[in-house]
């Protein structure tokens, strides 16, 4: 995929898909009794870092200079 289009999907994916992630893990955490308190940053660690560990490969290079323009 070139640069281009990742820059593209990375801004569809901050835009969009990261609320809408939010929504998800706000809801799943609102339906669930109280965690232990010693569980809790754990999960929330989980849930802060899973929706990144995917499309690491959109957003590797994203903030550097276009390679194609070379």
């Amino acid at each position: 995929m070139d640069y281009k289009k990742r820059k593209r999907l990375s801004l569809l994916i901050l835009i969009v898909g990261m609320p809408l992630y939010v929504i998800f893990a706000v809801t799943v955490m609102s339906n669930i009794d109280r965690l232990p308190k010693w569980l809790e940053l754990p999960t929330y660690v989980i849930l802060g870092l899973a929706w990144a560990l995917p499309f690491k490969w959109v957003f590797l290079g994203i903030g550097k200079e276009d390679p194609d323009q070379k």
